[in-house]
């Protein structure tokens, strides 16, 4: 059974995931807990997820956490915090949340390498996503594919060549794709990696469906500066807001976003709706 006293980080686990910028908890959720978030799913839980189909298809729908209750208690749980605060502090913020799903088709379900903070820069880099593995995560079945030590290379290239966000990593200069590191998860296994930590997945080989619920977790005083704002950005889960926004005083340099509109918001190129396609 586990206990809040083998949940909690040690010494030698947070120096591991200072050092490569990942780590992995097995065992962390029971069965019977897993059950419960699939029959949420198959319920319907989120719109758009077809009754017994979103195993079968690739999924990537966001705000999980508003779906169902059982999943906005799931963003809060103990055991997760546990995890988080010693990584982010005491005040802590859902950044987003989704299912992501590889299905077991034959050439789907693979994602390019890429490093979260890309897609939502923010002020400082305290950002730990977390991954919870409805399935085994393995090499044939589109487990995540890690370079270790590759958040302290800073924010790579993203761009393609006409300067627009590509949504993977166009800089190949520091590592090879034989760098990267697959973490293998059993059912009920939770990863957790860092915002600059290069990673993406293979395609689903396997035959079986690959499904996984992610939570990405912030500082609370880290201020977002592009990509969506969705229903449920900025959730606070442990302790309180923050009255200050923290910099770490890099300058990044942000891709050209295309104009398309989104339906929760969004703060790419900090301009108003009325004036994003002039």
């Amino acid at each position: 059974m586990t206990t809040m006293e083998s949940v909690e980080l040690s010494a030698a686990e947070r120096a591991n995931f200072r050092r490569q910028g990942f780590l992995v908890k097995q065992g962390l959720f029971a069965p019977e807990e897993l059950r419960g978030w699939e029959q949420a799913l198959e319920e319907g839980a989120m719109e758009g997820l077809k009754r017994d189909g979103y195993g079968m298809r690739q999924v990537h729908l966001l705000s999980l956490s508003l779906a169902h209750t059982r999943f906005s208690e799931l963003a809060r749980d103990p055991r997760l915090i546990a995890c988080l605060r010693p990584l982010l502090g005491t005040d802590i913020e859902l950044q987003h949340s989704k299912i992501a799903t590889a299905p077991p088709l034959a050439g789907q379900g693979g994602y390019p390498m890429h490093q979260d903070f890309a897609y939502f820069p923010h002020t400082n880099t305290d950002l730990v996503a977390i991954m919870i593995a409805l399935d085994d995560m393995s090499p044939d079945n589109s487990c995540l594919r890690m370079v270790p030590g590759s958040h302290d290379w800073g924010l790579l290239d993203h761009r393609s060549e006409d300067g627009y966000f590509s949504g993977r990593c166009t800089d190949t200069r520091r590592w090879r794709p034989e760098d990267a590191v697959h973490l293998r998860l059993a059912p009920g296994d939770v990863s957790l990696h860092h915002c600059l930590t290069l990673h993406g997945s293979d395609a689903n080989r396997s035959g079986r469906p690959r499904r996984a619920l992610v939570f990405q977790y912030r500082a609370a005083d880290a201020y977002q500066l592009a990509d969506h704002v969705f229903p449920d950005t900025g959730t606070l889960v442990s302790g309180q807001r923050s009255a200050t926004v923290r910099t770490d005083g890099n300058t990044y340099t942000l891709p050209r976003q295309r104009n398309e509109l989104h339906p929760y918001g969004s703060a790419w190129n900090q301009i108003g709706s009325a004036v994003c396609f002039k």
